[in-house]
């Protein structure tokens, strides 16, 4: 209800790594936040244009805490001043425009040479799949290393595929969930000035499976990020590096189906978000764009394939088997949520049978396949790029 928040539970960050060869720079940028709305990456760039930065060669990717700063006030065109879908803020935005653009400029300002690998662990019960008759979960926890030549690391990144959501409405605070929790637990048991990055995967069914049987939810949040901090670093202590020469980036555009809602939108969203089938039918059309992009970044052993939304676990696999068999590299993850949250993303036959990932997915059945489609088609000209 756009309410605002009492305090700061603990603090929410943006962090950004700049990656620079003979003749190309790119940044990642992950965030304690839950989603860019549409439009958001592009004011971004034209705050960094002069600085050399291009939609291109810049990847957003948030954690989704959603006990952080309300998308819809960073959406430009969100002009309904209607509580349940959240009042625009320009300050806000402006905000946080600058302070994304600032990192980006630091990092650049900072470069030094690094080595870089990549690991990778199943982890069976930290997640689950919250649809009703649906168990795919994606359990690959994967790391990538990045040292200084002193062989300290200097960042940590870190894929794993659920949803921040031990925090309900009735938690007001500003925190960065179990992701910010991950982050910090890592930072503190290095000792070389480690700065770690989180970002999800196709985490649009994934849910995280409670540590402990019965607990606040504060408390569910920081034991499961702990936990998995101290089980990462282990990770990462068995990760070898080597130096990397160049890297790849490739983005290409995707045309998004006509915007449509689920038949059982009106009984789920709809009184949510206390609207009628034509004022639904102006605000999807206001809020959400006729194209989106794809981003591949492939470094070492790695490639970061971003997705701009929320996929389901199954679309997400199935995209990682298929890549990797047009492109030879040992680690592939997805971004979710990467640049703009556009929709939920669901197969065909999860779309039919309703549920509330389809009372957030825009853009009909079809948007799912089309998407997992246009991204491994892709994969193949990068390969050939």
């Amino acid at each position: 209800m756009s309410q605002p928040a009492i305090g700061v539970h603990d603090y929410i960050y943006a962090k950004a790594i700049v990656f620079k060869d003979q003749d190309k720079s790119f940044a990642i940028v992950t965030a304690d936040m839950q989603s860019f709305p549409p439009y958001f990456k592009s004011q971004l760039v034209e705050s960094l244009q002069e600085y050399g930065w291009s939609d291109n060669n810049m990847l957003l990717l948030p954690s989704h805490s959603h006990t952080s700063i309300e998308m819809m006030s960073l959406h430009m065109k969100n002009n309904l001043n209607i509580p349940q879908i959240g009042i625009f803020n320009n300050d806000v935005l402006m905000l946080t425009i600058e302070n994304i653009k600032n990192i980006i400029l630091e990092a650049q300002q900072n470069l030094q040479p690094v080595t870089i690998g990549t690991g990778r662990q199943k982890l069976n019960g930290w997640n689950r799949n919250r649809r009703k008759g649906n168990s795919i979960v994606d359990n690959d926890l994967t790391i990538t290393r990045i040292n200084r030549m002193d062989q300290s690391p200097l960042a940590i990144l870190i894929n794993w595929t659920a949803h921040p959501t031990f925090m309900g409405p009735e938690d007001m605070e500003f925190s960065g969930g179990w992701p910010g929790h991950l982050q910090r637990t890592i930072e503190e048991l290095s000792e070389s000035n480690t700065m770690v990055f989180y970002y999800n995967g196709a985490e649009g069914d994934q849910s995280p499976t409670p540590r402990l049987e019965v607990a606040k939810n504060w408390e569910q949040a920081k034991t499961y990020g702990v936990d998995l901090g101290y089980l990462s670093w282990d990770l990462v202590q068995n990760i070898q590096t080597k130096p990397v020469f160049n890297f790849d980036y490739y983005q290409f555009d995707i045309a998004l189906p006509q915007r449509s809602w689920h038949p059982t939108f009106m009984m789920t969203g709809g009184k949510e978000y206390g609207i009628n089938s034509d004022q639904a039918d102006y605000i999807i059309n206001l809020l959400f764009p006729d194209s989106t992009s794809s981003t591949f970044f492939t470094i070492g052993d790695l490639l970061i394939v971003g997705v701009p939304g929320e996929m389901t676990a199954e679309l997400g696999i199935d995209i990682k088997d298929k890549v990797h068999e047009k492109i030879e590299i040992e680690f592939i993850t997805i971004g979710g949520l990467a640049n703009e949250w556009i929709s939920y993303m669901l197969s065909e036959e999860e779309y039919e049978k309703g549920g509330y990932e389809t009372s957030v997915s825009f853009y009909g059945s079809t948007l799912g396949p089309l998407v997992v489609h246009k991204i491994i088609e892709s994969a193949e000209l990068f390969n050939h790029y």
